[in-house]
């Protein structure tokens, strides 16, 4: 019998290698793919009103403080927004649907949201991570001109 030494073969090692490199691989794309500018987006941030803001770098005016919504204003080297926190998902959502009416951009983590515009928005996001939401206004029954000056798309007029 001839034994043949460092020539064993092990069953499924290169396709277990295979799968090591090719998970390793897909790892790298997606670190150096995931804001398209080399700045990675944090996991959504959690914890109460005032760790938000603490972790988007605001002193937050409380505008409300009740049990099912805390809300305050915040303002920052990006810009002013809205940081809102919440009991229950659902009343979160009830919030962000009543306010869609309302158009903006809206940064939404697990029992929280922030609302601003765009630009503000995609600065937050760098520190509080999240999802973006954006809404087209809709303005009902005013006479007047809503204060923005903004016409929305679906109109037409002057």
């Amino acid at each position: 019998m001839v034994t043949q030494r460092g020539t064993r073969r092990i069953p499924g090692v290169r396709g277990a290698a295979a799968v090591v490199a090719g998970c390793v691989g897909l790892a790298l794309f997606t670190a150096c793919t995931s804001g398209g500018d080399g700045n990675a987006i944090p996991p959504a941030a959690t914890g109460t009103l005032e760790e938000l803001a603490e972790k988007a770098h605001c002193e937050p005016e409380l505008q409300t403080d009740a049990q099912e919504l805390r809300q305050a204003n915040c303002t920052t080297d990006d810009g002013r927004y809205v940081l809102a926190t919440f009991a229950t998902d659902r009343g979160q959502r009830e919030w962000i649907n009543e306010a869609n009416d309302y158009g903006g951009s809206y940064l939404v983590g697990r029992k929280w949201v922030a609302v601003s515009d765009a630009a503000v928005i995609a600065a937050l996001r760098g520190r509080l991570g999240g999802t973006v939401e954006t809404a087209s206004p809709h303005h009902s029954g005013s006479g007047g001109s809503g204060g923005s000056g903004a016409k929305h798309s679906g109109h037409r007029g002057s």
